[in-house]
C-alpha cells in the first residue's frame, strides 16, 4: 500500500538524487523505482510505470522527465515544478563550478583519470538497475518479454532510441491484449563575448534539443555534437569531450552538460540560457499532456499500449547498457573494476555515492602509476 510523501520529503529526496545520483538515465530511472516503489512505497507500481511510459514518449531527457512526472502525481503543477527544481539544481551548480574550473586552469586531465575508474563502476550500476527495472516492469508477460528483447538488440547495435519503435511497441501490444472494437469485426573563460545575441542562439538551439530529441540523456549527445561544434563552433571536439565526461561524472541528469557548454560559450548567463532552454520543452511536455494521459490510463487499449511501451523502454535501457560499457570497459583494468563493482552491488547494498569514489580513487591511482 502506497503511502504519499510529504511535499519536504519528495523534495529532499530529489535533492538528493540530483546531488549524489550518478550514473546517468538508466541508472537514475532505477534509483526511482527501487526507491520511490519498492523502498518507501510512495508510488504505486502503476504510477511508476505510467509515468516511465509517458517520459519515454515524449521528447527530453528521460531521468528528468520522469522526475517531473512523478512530482506531477504527488502534487499536481506545483509538484512537478518543485522536483523539476530540486531535482536539477545540485548538478547544475555543480557542473557551472566544473566549468568555471576548467575556464580558469584549463582542461580537466584530473577529471579524466578519475573518469577512467568511475566509468567502469557506473557500469555495474546501470546493469543491475537495469535487470530490476525489467523484472518490475515485464513479469511473466512473453510478449512484453520479446518487445524487450527487439528493443535491447535495436538500442544496442544502433547506438540510440528511436520514438517510432517505441510507439510501434505500444501498438503491438494494444492489437494482440486489447484489440479495439473495429479490430475484432475484421480480419485476425567564455571563448566568447557575451552578447543578447549569443545567449538568444543558445536559449534557442538548446530548446529544440530539449523539445526534439527523443530517449534518455545519452541521446542527446548526437544532436549537441552537430551544433555545438560543427554548426556553431562554439566548442572543439577536444573541449565537447569534456563536456561529455563532466556530465557523466556528476550526479543528476546527464543533459546537465549543457550548463558546462553553455557556461564555456557565454560564462554564467550562458548556462543559464542552456539549462532553461533545454528542461523548459521537459517540463511542459509532463504538466500539459498528463492529466489527460492519466484519465485515460485505465482504458485497456491505452494500458496494452503503456504496456508495450514500457517494455520497449526498459528495452532500450538494457541496450544502453551494452553501449555504455563499450565506451567505458576500454582495457583490462576496466573491466576489472566493473566485474568487482558489480558484484558488490549485486551481493551488499552499498550506497552508490561510496562505490563511485571508490572507481575514481582507483581510477586516479592507475593513471598515476603509469
Amino acid at each position: 500500500m502506497t503511502r504519499r510523501p510529504t511535499t519536504g520529503e519528495l523534495l529532499r529526496y530529489f535533492l538528493y538524487l540530483g546531488s549524489l545520483g550518478f550514473g546517468g538515465p538508466v541508472a537514475l530511472v532505477g534509483y526511482m523505482q527501487r526507491d520511490l516503489v519498492e523502498t518507501r512505497q510512495w508510488f504505486s507500481k502503476e504510477e511508476y510505470l505510467k509515468s516511465l511510459a509517458l517520459s519515454q514518449l515524449a521528447p527530453g531527457p528521460l531521468a528528468a522527465q520522469l522526475a517531473i512526472c512523478l512530482g506531477f502525481v504527488h502534487s499536481r503543477v506545483r509538484g512537478a515544478t518543485l522536483v523539476s527544481l530540486a531535482f536539477v539544481l545540485p548538478s547544475f551548480a555543480m557542473t557551472v563550478a566544473i566549468g568555471w574550473l576548467y575556464v580558469r586552469f584549463g582542461g580537466l586531465t584530473w577529471m579524466q583519470a578519475a573518469f577512467y575508474g568511475v566509468g567502469a563502476a557506473v557500469i555495474a550500476i546501470i546493469v543491475h538497475a537495469a535487470y530490476k527495472l525489467a523484472r518490475l516492469t515485464m513479469a511473466k508477460d512473453r510478449l512484453q518479454w520479446g518487445i524487450f528483447a527487439l528493443m535491447g538488440l535495436t538500442t544496442a547495435w544502433t547506438e540510440s532510441e528511436i520514438l517510432t519503435l517505441f510507439v510501434l511497441c505500444g501498438v503491438v501490444a494494444l492489437v494482440v491484449q486489447a484489440p479495439p472494437a473495429f479490430l475484432r469485426r475484421t480480419t485476425p573563460t567564455c571563448l566568447s563575448v557575451v552578447t543578447p545575441g549569443i545567449l538568444l542562439e543558445l536559449l534557442w538551439f538548446f530548446t529544440k534539443a530539449g523539445a526534439f530529441v527523443f530517449g534518455s540523456g545519452l541521446a542527446i549527445v548526437p544532436f549537441l555534437y552537430g551544433g555545438v561544434v560543427q554548426q556553431y563552433a562554439w566548442l572543439d571536439d577536444k573541449q565537447f569531450l569534456d563536456a561529455v565526461a563532466v556530465a557523466m561524472l556528476t550526479p543528476g541528469p546527464v543533459v546537465i552538460t549543457v550548463a558546462f557548454i553553455g557556461y564555456l560559450v557565454a560564462a554564467f548567463p550562458g548556462a543559464v540560457a542552456a539549462a532553461v532552454g533545454v528542461f523548459l520543452p521537459v517540463y511542459l511536455f509532463v504538466v500539459i499532456p498528463y492529466p489527460w494521459f492519466d484519465r485515460f490510463s485505465d482504458n485497456p487499449q491505452v494500458k496494452a499500449f503503456v504496456g508495450g511501451v514500457t517494455a520497449a523502454a526498459s528495452g532500450a535501457i538494457a541496450g544502453a547498457c551494452f553501449v555504455l560499457a563499450r565506451r567505458a570497459i576500454v582495457d583490462a583494468p576496466t573491466l576489472l573494476i566493473a566485474l568487482a563493482a558489480l558484484g558488490v552491488t549485486w551481493r551488499f547494498k552499498l550506497p552508490e555515492p561510496l562505490l563511485i569514489a571508490a572507481g575514481a580513487l582507483v581510477g586516479l591511482l592507475i593513471f598515476s602509476a603509469r
